[in-house]
C-alpha cells in the first residue's frame, strides 16, 4: 500500500529581517492635532497645517421681547379702550333717556291722577253718595255721514 505522504513544513532558511526606514522621533516633529475628514473620522494631522480653529459666535441676547410692538400695543389699547368708552357712554344715556322716558310717563299719569282727583266733586269722593241725574231725550241729528 502506498501511503501519500506530507510534504514538510516551510522553514525559512534566513532570519526575519525588517525591511530598512527612517524613523521619526517624536521631538523631531511639531504637534498633532485630531481634526475631523470629509467622512466625519478623525485624522491626525500636523498643528501648522491644521485649519484654523472656527471662531466662537457673539452671544445671542436672550431677553424676552413683547409680542406686540409697544406702538402698537399703545394703538391697541386705545382702540379698545376708546370702543370700551364709547360702548359705556352709549349704554347710560340710553339708561338715562329710558329714566326719562318712563320718568315723564309717570308723572303724565300721576299728574292726571291728580287733576281728576281735584276736579271731582268732594261728594262723589265721599263714598258715592251724589245726586243722580236723568237724561230723558237725546237728539243727534246728521246730515252727511263722514264714515
Amino acid at each position: 500500500m502506498n501511503e501519500p505522504t506530507l510534504p514538510a513544513p516551510y522553514v525559512p532558511t534566513e532570519a526575519y529581517a525588517p525591511a530598512p526606514a527612517a524613523v521619526e522621533l517624536a521631538a523631531e516633529c511639531g504637534p498633532v492635532v485630531w481634526v475631523p475628514d470629509a467622512y466625519g473620522r478623525m485624522v491626525p494631522m500636523p498643528k501648522h497645517l491644521a485649519p484654523p480653529p472656527m471662531a466662537r459666535p457673539e452671544p445671542r441676547d436672550l431677553t424676552p421681547l413683547p409680542l406686540l410692538d409697544p406702538i402698537a400695543q399703545r394703538l391697541m389699547g386705545a382702540g379698545i379702550g376708546g370702543g370700551a368708552l364709547a360702548a359705556g357712554v352709549g349704554y347710560g344715556i340710553g339708561e338715562a333717556v329710558n329714566a326719562l322716558a318712563g320718568l315723564g310717563s309717570g308723572a303724565l299719569v300721576w299728574i292726571a291722577l291728580a287733576v281728576l282727583a281735584w276736579r271731582a266733586p268732594a261728594h262723589a269722593a265721599a263714598g258715592g253718595r251724589g245726586s243722580t241725574v236723568t237724561i230723558r231725550k237725546a237728539v243727534i241729528k246728521r246730515s252727511h255721514f263722514h264714515g
